[in-house]
């Protein structure tokens, strides 16, 4: 496996974008509406690494573009993300990952007892 494959899918911010475009295309701005702690400038550089890395292809239509996950690019990891994607566990631990790396104040739980 390529080494910029690699590198992309070792972000849990990419891995969660490849998981919401690997069925569907998905506009960019509808992938920063399921990530709001995150600026759109963000989300576009992401877009942009998966893009360069081969993991995603893009298509215009009229203003917007859309992505989609490029399966073959991955090889034998797309069926090991897929299964993790499976897992309940991978839910929790993604949200624990963007949680960790969130900008900006953290959110506080307050105790009413």
């Amino acid at each position: 496996m390529e080494p910029s494959v690699l590198r992309a899918i070792a972000s849990p911010r990419r891995r969660e974008i490849l998981r919401m475009v690997w069925d569907e295309d998905k506009s960019a701005g509808s992938i920063h509406q399921a990530m709001p702690d995150v600026s759109f400038g963000a989300i576009s550089l992401q877009l942009r690494s998966l893009l360069q890395a081969g993991l995603v292809e893009v298509r215009t239509e009229h203003r917007n573009r859309y992505y989609r996950a490029r399966r073959e690019a991955l090889g034998a990891a797309a069926g090991i993300l897929e299964q993790m994607w499976d897992d309940a566990l991978w839910s929790l631990k993604v949200a624990a990952e963007l949680e960790a790396t969130r900008r900006g104040p953290k959110q506080t739980v307050r105790s009413y007892a």
